[in-house]
């Protein structure tokens, strides 16, 4: 990573599900009655999120899983959308035999980490973190996310975007767009009502790719939601790996 946080070391792992094989990367070690914690990638990139992966491998294990098709995972077996998606992590769960977990998201990965928790159950998920939810309402249709990002990135620190650039290349332009096109059309909102687990809803005060009120309706929207406002815009964890692990870790051992 240029201008950014180290990436930590990680063991990696790849494991086959119906949707193609799926690269995993864990930090720390299992704690006794603490839940270990499991990230969805964002926008088909994934190294930004390592150095927060680290934060919370200090008190727990901690796994960033990578979807078909982008970052370090395989070719998907098929075209997915949100729904697809979210059913390729649940799969993944399955087979890393873990016991039950706190399920995250940041970004278009809170989208796939929404369905996913409900999809999973309470047993197998036992808290959900929305980090940098998508897509407000602000944000669509796509013209008005283009703007969106862009006004966002203002706000972002330097180094950012070249930290992408591999992880994009890899995805190629069809990829990204068909990325962007699956998640606009999935609404989250339909996700987070049929929680039955305690939610954290995490926005950057200068998020400008949603809203603070639309962000609090989600956690308003679950029988157990909360909203923590932190510093920083839509990608505060790359910025600050360290200001999620605080809220996340009251979460875990709420839900333990």
């Amino acid at each position: 990573m240029t201008d950014g946080p180290p990436l930590p070391d990680a063991l990696e792992r790849h494991r086959d599900t119906s949707a193609g094989r799926m690269r995993s990367r864990s930090v720390g070690e299992p704690r006794p009655g603490v839940p270990e914690v499991v990230l969805v990638q964002g926008m088909a990139v994934a190294d930004y999120l390592m150095p927060a992966v680290a934060e919370l491998g200090r008190w727990t294990r901690a796994h960033l899983v990578e979807l078909p098709g982008y970052a370090g995972s395989g070719e998907p077996t098929r075209k997915l959308d949100v729904p697809g998606y979210a059913a390729a992590v649940v799969e993944w769960l399955d087979a890393a035999e873990f016991g039950p977990v706190v399920l995250a998201g940041h970004s278009s990965g809170t989208q796939v980490a929404a369905r996913a928790a409900v999809k999973a159950g309470p047993r197998r998920v036992v808290a959900v973190v929305l980090a940098s939810p998508t897509v407000a309402p602000i944000a669509r249709p796509l013209p008005r996310m283009l703007v969106r990002w862009r006004l966002d990135g203002q706000h972002e620190p330097p180094g950012l975007t070249g930290s992408h650039l591999h992880e994009w290349r890899r995805a190629g332009v069809r990829g990204l767009l068909h990325l962007v096109r699956v998640h606009l059309r999935d609404r989250i909102e339909e996700s987070v009502p049929e929680m039955t687990v305690p939610l954290l809803v995490l926005r950057g005060v200068d998020d400008r790719l949603s809203t603070a009120e639309w962000a609090r309706g989600l956690a308003a929207a679950a029988p157990a939601g909360r909203y923590v406002e932190v510093p920083g815009a839509h990608t505060f964890v790359w910025a600050d790996p360290g200001s999620w692990s605080a809220p996340v870790r009251q979460l875990a051992l709420e839900a333990a």
